[in-house]
Formats: structure tokens, C-alpha cells, sequence
């Protein structure tokens, strides 16, 4: 790729990050992303990404990668230990982990959170396969099998819950960090906030069926 197109798309990218954080990931312009990287062609997306889907799918590609190695080496971790916080922290540590690392990590957090909420079988295959190299599915097959007290439909409700929770948690608290205007509460150091995190949402997944 010519060096002006490699830093044309790194534009977009990076304004596509912010706009789908920032306004929510169906909600944001694509026009005021283009206009906000500096490219004066509105065909300028489209030319690299295709569509909203594909500019979408780039910016959670450029994170998903970490997001699966680390879970996947917190999982052999976790398939040796008992109980529930072992295989939460497997989907905590790597979120934490790239919050910290810089804004872009942060973003994809808040984009990835948000899509969690929804029904993803109405999404583009594109999409989908994007969301599942992330990760995730592992940790909820693992989950499956040590909350064998609850339904399916249940569990399902649980876990997107808890994966917004720890998402929003962890981007929040990060941009808290990063702004560092005084105001607000105090916030936990990097590993306390973690075993926090973890505990809390462990007992959100762990806690009785309601209706037995």
C-alpha cells in the first residue's frame, strides 16, 4: 500500500474510533469521521473500508488479536483452577491490559461493550466473525460448565451483562486516569481494580437462579 494510503486509512481508523465510542457504533456519521481525518473526498472511506461494517470491523481488528492471545493464555490458568473468578479474570486482565496501553484501546472497549448488548445474529457475517476473534467464547463454554444450576437463556442474559459491565468498568476508569482533573472519586491501583472486577462479576454470574 502507497505510504499516502497507509496514512489515509490509519486516519480514518483513528477517527472511526473515536466517533464509534464517542456516538455510539450505529449512530456515529461517517461523513463527520472522514471530515474529521482530513480527507476532504467523502469517498475516502468508502474507497478503503467499503462501508460502515467494514471501517467497524478494522477498528476492533487492529486490538482483537491481544484481546484472544491473552485470554487464551489465562484460560490454561483457569481450566487447572476451580470456581468462577479464575475464568472471569480471563476476560478482565486482557481488557484492563488494553486500556492501559492507549486510547484506541480504550475506544475499541466501549465499541466492543456496546455491541455486546445486542442481538449479534443480526449482524454481518464480517462482524460477527470479527466480535469472535476477540474472544469470548471460550470463557462463556467454560462458564457454561461450572453454572450448571442455571438455564441457558439465563446464562446468556447474564454473561452479555457481565462482558458490558467489565468493558464499561475498565474504559471509564481509564479515561478517569488519563484526564486527571482532580474531580472524582478516588480510583483503585491496576491490580486491586482487577480483583475487584473480577470478584464482583463472578458473583454476578455465580449468584442463585432467582426463579428456582
Amino acid at each position: 500500500m502507497p505510504p499516502d494510503a497507509s496514512n489515509t486509512r490509519a486516519k480514518l481508523l483513528d477517527s472511526a474510533a473515536r466517533a464509534f465510542a464517542r456516538d455510539g457504533v450505529f449512530n456515529a456519521s461517517l461523513i463527520e469521521i472522514t471530515r474529521q481525518a482530513g480527507q476532504r473526498n467523502r469517498a475516502a472511506l468508502s474507497y478503503h473500508f467499503g462501508s460502515r461494517d467494514g471501517i467497524l470491523c478494522a477498528v476492533i481488528d487492529r486490538h482483537a488479536p491481544f484481546l484472544a492471545s491473552r485470554e487464551g493464555e489465562l484460560l490454561l490458568v483457569a481450566k487447572g483452577a476451580a470456581g468462577l473468578e479464575p475464568v472471569i479474570e480471563a476476560l478482565v486482565r486482557p481488557a484492563a491490559e488494553l486500556a492501559d496501553s492507549d486510547w484506541r484501546g480504550r475506544c475499541c472497549l466501549l465499541i466492543i461493550a456496546e455491541l455486546t448488548g445486542e442481538d449479534r445474529s443480526q449482524y454481518s457475517r464480517e462482524l460477527q466473525e470479527v466480535l469472535a476473534r476477540t474472544g469470548g467464547n471460550e470463557v462463556f463454554a467454560l462458564l457454561t460448565e461450572r453454572t450448571p444450576n442455571l438455564t441457558d437463556s439465563l446464562r446468556t442474559e447474564r454473561f452479555s451483562l457481565v462482558v458490558m459491565f467489565i468493558l464499561r468498568a475498565i474504559a471509564d476508569r481509564a479515561d478517569v486516569l488519563e484526564r486527571q482533573t482532580g474531580h472524582g472519586r478516588p480510583q483503585l491501583e491496576h491490580e486491586p481494580f482487577v480483583a475487584n472486577l473480577v470478584a464482583m462479576a463472578a458473583a454476578a454470574m455465580g449468584a442463585p437462579d432467582p426463579l428456582t
